[in-house]
C-alpha cells in the first residue's frame, strides 16, 4: 500500500452533530480540501485596519518609553516584552512590583498582550486603558467569558471526549493503531498526552487542555480515509478552526524545559518525545500559520527546533515562522530521504535524536563557499515539482508555462479596459487560497462586497441568486479559505498599504498579496511629483516587499491607450519599463474583438524568469459561474511563443515578413 505523505486535510462531512446528537455547532470546524493542504481561518470583514477608522501602529521604542514612564518594569524576550500581570491580585493604585512574577507577555510587533496567569488578552490600547484604570484604582477587566458558539463548542467537545476511549482498554487497539501508522508508539506515551479514540467517528482524539486550569477548552479529531491504494488523514476541530489555538502537548512542558521541538501535526509530537524526551509541541494549524497569540508560550525556551514535515512546503514555512521566533534561536530540520517527518521516522527505524542534532541553525552570518549551499541546491534538484509552487488546479495550461506559484516573485498583470481584469484574477487568486495559499487582496476598484460576491460564485461555480437555499452551506465553506481582504477604496498612500501588508503576514502568514490596481497607489501625495518616478518607486516597494517577506505579490496594472485592434505587449503596461524588468512574471489578457459576436479572450505569459517558458493559450468564460477556467472540452492546445518564433524563422528566407500577425 502506497502511503500520502502525511499532511492532514479538511474534511467535508457532517460528523460533530451526529456525535452530540444535534444541530451543528457553530463553533465545530469541519475542513475540506484536497490532501495535502491546509486552510484555517474565517473571512472577517473588519480583521485589517480601514482608512476610516486605523488601529494605531506602535513602536518597539513607544512601548518602552511607555512602561518606563508608567514606571512598570519589564525585560526583553525574544518576541515579546515580559511584564508583570495588571490582571493578579496587588494594590490597584501601583505600579507591579518587580518582585512579581512576570507572566504578562507584549508582542514587540503589535502590541498585543497576554496574560498567560489569567489569560486575559487584548490589544495594545485595551493595555494603555487598563494601566489608566489601575492608576486610578479600579481593577482592571479580567478575561472575558466565552460567547455563546464559544461555549457551546465546549459542551460538544466535552460530550465528545466523555464517550472516547483510552486506546490501551480497546480490544483492538493493535488494529487501531496500525490503522493510524502508530504501532510503535506506546501506551504510556498516548496516556501521558490524553489520546483516546472516539469509535464511533474511527478517530484519534487530542484534548486541548487550558493551560491556566486543565480545563477542557476543545478537541481535534484525526480519522484515516482510504484513497486507492494511498491513505489520507482528515481534521475536525472544536471550535471552529480559527479560534483552535491548542499548542498540543504544552500542559507537560515545564518550567525548567529550555530546548522545545516543534512540531507540525500531533502525531508526530509523540513520536518525538517518546525517541528523544525532548518537549515537543505540535502547532495548531500545521506548517500552514504561527498564530502570535502563541508566542507567549514560546518565550521560555532557549532553543528551538523546528521540524514541521517532509515537503519544502513545510521548509518554508519553518524559515518564515523562525522569523517570528527569533532567528538567533531557532534550528531548522531539512526534509530529505534521510530526515522525514518525525513519526515516518520513528517506523522506519530512524535515530531521532542524531537528525535533532544535526538541524540547521536559522540564520548564517555568512555564506563563504558552496559547501553551505550545497544541501540547498540537492533539494531543489530532487524536488523540482515542490520547487516549482503550487500547481492551478483550474488553469491547467498556466502551470505548462508559469510551472507553479511560488513565494518572493513579483506577478504584473494587465490588459485592456473591461476584459475581465479583476474576474479572472480573482479566480487564479482563488484557486490557489482553496489550496491553503493565504491570501490578502487589495481591491481598491470595487468594494469588498462586490469582490466576495464574485469569488463565491466562482468558488460555487453556480450562481447563488437563483438557489439561496445554498448560501448558508457554501458561505461556510467559503469561510474557511484562508483568505482576507483590505478594507481600503480607492486612492491610497502606499506607506499605509505597505504597512498594512506587513502587518497581514505576521500576524496570519500571508503568503500571496492581490494588489488592484497600482493606479490607486499614486495617491494625492504624487501630485507634485512625476507620475513615472512615482509609479518606479511603488513597483520597487512591492518587489523588495516581496523579496523580503518571502511573500508573492500579483499587481495588476492598466496599460497603455492603444489601439484597440491590436495585441498587447509586454511594452503596452502603463509606465516605464521598470515594471516589467521587476516583475518575475508578465500575464496579459488579450481580448480579441470579433465583428460577429463577443471577442475571444487568451492569457498570454510574456514573461517567466524561473525557466523562461513563455506562450498563449485561449480561455473561455461561464458568466452563470463567472469563471474563466477552460472546460474539459475544449481541444486547443496551448501555442508556446518560442514554437512560433522558429516557425517565422523558417519562413523568413521565403520573404516572408516577420511582422505577419499570429493565428
Amino acid at each position: 500500500m502506497a502511503v500520502v505523505p502525511l499532511r492532514p486535510y479538511r474534511a467535508a462531512g457532517r460528523l460533530l452533530p451526529l456525535l452530540c446528537g444535534g444541530a451543528r455547532s457553530k463553533g465545530a470546524s469541519l475542513r475540506a480540501g484536497a490532501l495535502g493542504r491546509l486552510t484555517q481561518r474565517r473571512y472577517k470583514k473588519d480583521v485589517l485596519p480601514s482608512p476610516e477608522g486605523p488601529v494605531p501602529s506602535v513602536s518597539i521604542t513607544e512601548i518602552r518609553q511607555y512602561l518606563r514612564a508608567q514606571g512598570i518594569p519589564f525585560h526583553d524576550g525574544y518576541s515579546c516584552l515580559h511584564t508583570p500581570s495588571l490582571f493578579t491580585d496587588g494594590q490597584q493604585d501601583q505600579p507591579p512590583a518587580p518582585s512579581a512574577p512576570y507572566t504578562l507577555f507584549i508582542d514587540k510587533m503589535t502590541g498585543s498582550f497576554l496574560c498567560t496567569a489569567t489569560l486575559a488578552e487584548g490589544t495594545w490600547q485595551d493595555f494603555q486603558a487598563n494601566v489608566e484604570l489601575r492608576h486610578r484604582g479600579v481593577p482592571p477587566a479580567g478575561a472575558e467569558e466565552p460567547e455563546e458558539d464559544a461555549r457551546r463548542a465546549r459542551e460538544d467537545a466535552r460530550c465528545i471526549w466523555d464517550r472516547a476511549l483510552p486506546l490501551w482498554e480497546l480490544l483492538d487497539e493493535d488494529e487501531t493503531k496500525a490503522m493510524f501508522g502508530i504501532s510503535l508508539v506506546t501506551d504510556a506515551t498516548l496516556k501521558r498526552f490524553g489520546v483516546r479514540y472516539l469509535r464511533t467517528a474511527k478517530s484519534l482524539v487530542f484534548p486541548w487542555f487550558s493551560p491556566r486550569d486543565a480545563t477542557l477548552k476543545g478537541l481535534k479529531l484525526v480519522r484515516v480515509e482510504k484513497k486507492g491504494d494511498a491513505i489520507a488523514y482528515v481534521e475536525e476541530t472544536l471550535p471552529r478552526f480559527d479560534s483552535y489555538r491548542n499548542l498540543f502537548g504544552l500542559p507537560l512542558v515545564s518550567r525548567r524545559d529550555t530546548e522545545l521541538v516543534l512540531t507540525g501535526w500531533e502525531l508526530d509530537a509523540l513520536a518525538l518525545h517518546q525517541a528523544t524526551g525532548v518537549a515537543s509541541l505540535a502547532l495548531p494549524r500545521g506548517a500552514t500559520c504561527l498564530p502570535p497569540a502563541l508566542l507567549p508560550y514560546l518565550e521560555q525556551f532557549k532553543r528551538i527546533t523546528l521540524w514541521l514535515g517532509e515537503d519544502l512546503r513545510s521548509w518554508e514555512a519553518a524559515k518564515l515562522f523562525a522569523r517570528k521566533l527569533s532567528l538567533k534561536r531557532c534550528s531548522l530540520v531539512r526534509p530529505g530521504n534521510l530526515q522525514p517527518r518525525p513519526l515516518e521516522a520513528l517506523n522506519q527505524g530512524l535515530n531521532l535524536t542524531k537528525i535533532l542534532r544535526a538541524a540547521l541553525p536559522a540564520s548564517h552570518k555568512s555564506i563563504v563557499s558552496f559547501r553551505q549551499l550545497r544541501e540547498e541546491v540537492f533539494g531543489e534538484l530532487v524536488n523540482t515539482e515542490q520547487v516549482a509552487g503550487v500547481k492551478w488546479a483550474r488553469f491547467p495550461e498556466l502551470n505548462k508555462l508559469l510551472k507553479g506559484h511560488r513565494r518572493g516573485e513579483l506577478t504584473i498583470f494587465t490588459g485592456p479596459t473591461g476584459s475581465g481584469k479583476t474576474t479572472f484574477i480573482s479566480e487564479y487568486a482563488l484557486d490557489l487560497c482553496m489550496q491553503g495559499v493565504c491570501t490578502l487582496w487589495g481591491s481598491f476598484e470595487i468594494s469588498n462586497i462586490r469582490l466576495a460576491k464574485i469569488m463565491l460564485t466562482q468558488f460555487a461555480l453556480r450562481r447563488l441568486e437563483d438557489q439561496l437555499e445554498l448560501y448558508d452551506e457554501w458561505a461556510d465553506r467559503f469561510e474557511d479559505l484562508p483568505l482576507y481582504f483590505m478594507t481600503f477604496h480607492g486612492q491610497q498612500n502606499i506607506k499605509t498599504v505597505i504597512d498594512t501588508m506587513q502587518h497581514a503576514v505576521y500576524m496570519y502568514d500571508i503568503t500571496h498579496v492581490v494588489v488592484d490596481n497600482l493606479q490607486f497607489m499614486m495617491g494625492h501625495e504624487h501630485l507634485s511629483v512625476d507620475r513615472l518616478a512615482a509609479q518606479d518607486y511603488i513597483v520597487g516597494a512591492f518587489r523588495k516587499f516581496a523579496t523580503d517577506n518571502t511573500c508573492h505579490i500579483t499587481l495588476v496594472i492598466h496599460p497603455r491607450k492603444e489601439d484597440d485592434e491590436k495585441e498587447l505587449q509586454t511594452a503596452s503596461i502603463f509606465g516605464s519599463a521598470k515594471a516589467s524588468q521587476e516583475a518575475d512574471n508578465v500575464l496579459i489578457l488579450q481580448d480579441r474583438k470579433l465583428v460577429t459576436g463577443p471577442g475571444k479572450r487568451y492569457l498570454q505569459v510574456s514573461k517567466n524568469r524561473f525557466d523562461g517558458d513563455v506562450g498563449v493559450f485561449p480561455l473561455e468564460f461561464s458568466k452563470a459561474s463567472l469563471t474563466f477556467s477552460s472546460s474539459g472540452k475544449s481541444k486547443v492546445k496551448l501555442k508556446k511563443m518560442k514554437e512560433e518564433k522558429a516557425l517565422l524563422a523558417k519562413k523568413a528566407p521565403e520573404g516572408c515578413s516577420g511582422d505577419s500577425k499570429k493565428p
